[in-house]
């Protein structure tokens, strides 16, 4: 080869990663709305929770209880009936996948998807979906919420759970309630090769580390400040909570998704951010992220009537 066509060869490599380097960002919206049954709990149809989910229009959706409770619904409390998620999708023009494995990180869940959606991984906790080329891993998970260490911590009696007394003991708890579930979730993770981004979306029953801070704890938000594991531990493997990425000050903007159901200064409840996105990739950039719900302030994208006992939460992400 002659010095010319190495140059040339050299200068054809350079315009190919730099037309790489130059495509425009891949940029998604993934919603993550624990549904309340999608309406089957109140007798209702989809109507409401088709609704919801257009008003935001995400590429992405992460459903939970799309089944009904059994009746009577205590700490034991399986989903019965038929899903609703296939109605959803259909409504929507979304593709589906319905994670149908019993595990301790599941319960009635669903990924919507604008785009096609690829194969599953072995806990059936996430999908892989094709997006302009590209590869995202899409996990929705369901932990479970009991026993619930805000009530725990409260004196708030929940089917016989026992109050606790110190942030150490609701670590301990909150660690063997949900950490079998989050075990399933990171094999998952580690079995992905070849994804450009990874969402994780889904009610943890658990707030964050990040909300009952020392600064909470002193206003009294919340009884004392503890480093809830969940969230935490997810961070520590790279991981980006992205409604505290968008929003740093907890106490300004508290974000709480449990539950528009109650007030604020209700004795027997405690009001809580336990619905989170969150996501890996590199160089990945929070454009935006919101609280839907019934009203403000509380929710920042309102719809009405809000069909959920749950607020839902939305991000813009993007990822070179």
């Amino acid at each position: 080869m002659t010095i010319a066509r190495i140059l040339l060869a050299f200068a054809l490599l350079a315009g190919c990663h730099d037309g790489v380097r130059d495509a425009p960002p891949l940029r998604l919206t993934v919603m993550s709305f624990n549904t309340y049954g999608a309406g089957s709990n109140d007798g209702k149809s989809i109507d409401e929770t088709v609704a919801a989910i257009r008003t935001v229009d995400p590429d992405i959706v992460v459903l939970l209880e799309v089944r009904a409770e059994s009746d009577p619904c205590t700490a034991a409390c399986p989903a019965t009936g038929p899903s609703r998620a296939p109605a959803i999708a259909a409504a929507l023009g979304y593709s589906f996948y319905e994670q149908q494995q019993q595990n301790e990180a599941l319960w009635a869940n669903a990924i919507l998807s604008r785009y096609p959606i690829a194969a599953s991984t072995g806990n059936d906790l996430g999908v892989v979906i094709h997006v302009a080329g590209r590869r995202v891993a899409m996990f929705g998970i369901h932990l479970t919420d009991y026993p619930y260490q805000p009530y725990q911590l409260l004196g708030i009696e929940y089917n016989g759970a026992p109050f606790l007394d110190t942030a150490e003991a609701a670590i301990a708890a909150a660690t063997a309630a949900r950490g079998p579930g989050l075990e399933l979730l990171l094999a998952d993770l580690a079995s992905l090769a070849d994804v450009d981004a990874v969402f994780v979306g889904g009610d943890f029953n658990e707030p964050s580390h990040r909300d009952w801070s020392e600064q909470a704890a002193a206003i009294g938000r919340h009884p004392a400040a503890v480093q809830f594991p969940t969230v935490r531990r997810l961070e520590s493997i790279g991981f980006i909570d992205t409604f505290r990425a968008a929003f740093p000050d907890e106490i300004e903007k508290p974000g709480y998704t449990w539950t528009p159901l109650t007030s604020a200064d209700a004795a027997d409840d405690h009001h809580d951010r336990i619905d989170y996105i969150l996501v890996r990739a590199a160089g990945a950039r929070i454009e935006s992220a919101a609280v839907v719900g019934e009203q403000r302030p509380q929710a920042d994208i309102v719809v009405t009537p809000w069909p959920s006992d749950h607020r839902a939460v939305v991000t813009t992400v993007s990822i070179p």
